[in-house]
């Protein structure tokens, strides 16, 4: 089966004064369909740059990143706006919702931008449905907690059925007990949907929710993978997770 993301030798340098910073040092790494992998490494390490290439938010300075087989590098800028739609879901540490649309609204956002379809609407609804906000359609974001602010992202993140779902430091902002139910919800998305997912994070208490941890030394990639065998809390359904998800 072929990898669902290949990242071939990333380089990338900045300038600084008559100096250059290299940001990344020959990062190579796949990652298969449907794995749940955390990026993690010490501030300045170059994780959210490694997250910005794959991303496609940023281009590398040398290396190449594919995605589903394609050489995103022979993409042109409106190319990569409209690879970037139809491949890449994102989730950000602050959700970036737009509080004068409401819950659904935002959900559907990338779809309409993509080109919204009949099935927009259902599959929005059914997505807040599984995250456990069927009750939160039509109220503003503003007037929302942030645990399910960030439940609305991940939905919103879905919406387009991406190949991969990037999220930066998607639980930085909220507190221990609601960052740990997040990511309990995304591992059980990622299983229930064979969706990929890949995760920039500082917390180690998300370690063992990961089929793999890339770490980030320095701009350069040790990939340790995780054998143990995750809970059985791991395999219980939506709705039992969703109980403690805030």
């Amino acid at each position: 089966m072929p990898s669902v993301l290949e990242v071939r030798g990333l380089t990338k340098k900045y300038s600084e004064g008559d100096s250059q910073v290299k940001a990344l040092d020959n990062v190579s790494f796949s990652v298969e369909q449907g794995e749940f992998v955390l990026i993690v490494g010490s501030s300045g390490s170059g994780k959210s740059t490694l997250l910005n290439m794959i991303g496609l938010l940023d281009s590398p300075t040398r290396g190449k990143v594919f995605i589903d087989g394609m050489d995103t590098s022979k993409l042109d800028d409106n190319q990569i706006s409209s690879f970037r739609n139809k491949k890449l879901g994102f989730i950000f540490q602050f959700s970036n919702l737009l509080n004068d649309l409401t819950v659904l609204e935002n959900v559907l956002l990338p779809r309409q931008i993509a080109g919204s379809d009949d099935t927009a609407r259902k599959e929005a609804v059914e997505l807040l449905r599984t995250v456990g906000l069927e009750d939160q359609l039509h109220k503003r974001t503003n007037k929302i907690s942030g645990g399910q602010a960030q439940r609305v992202a991940i939905a919103r993140g879905l919406i387009t059925h991406p190949s991969i779902v990037l999220a930066d430091e998607p639980t930085g902002n909220l507190d221990s007990v609601t960052s740990e139910n997040i990511v309990k919800l995304m591992k059980s998305m990622a299983k229930k949907l064979n969706q990929t997912f890949i995760i920039v994070t500082h917390d180690r208490q998300h370690f063992g929710h990961a089929d793999r941890v890339v770490t980030i030394r320095d701009g350069r990639a040790v990939d340790e993978t995780f054998d143990e065998t995750f809970d059985e809390t791991f395999d219980e359904t939506f709705e039992d997770t969703l109980e403690v998800a805030t």
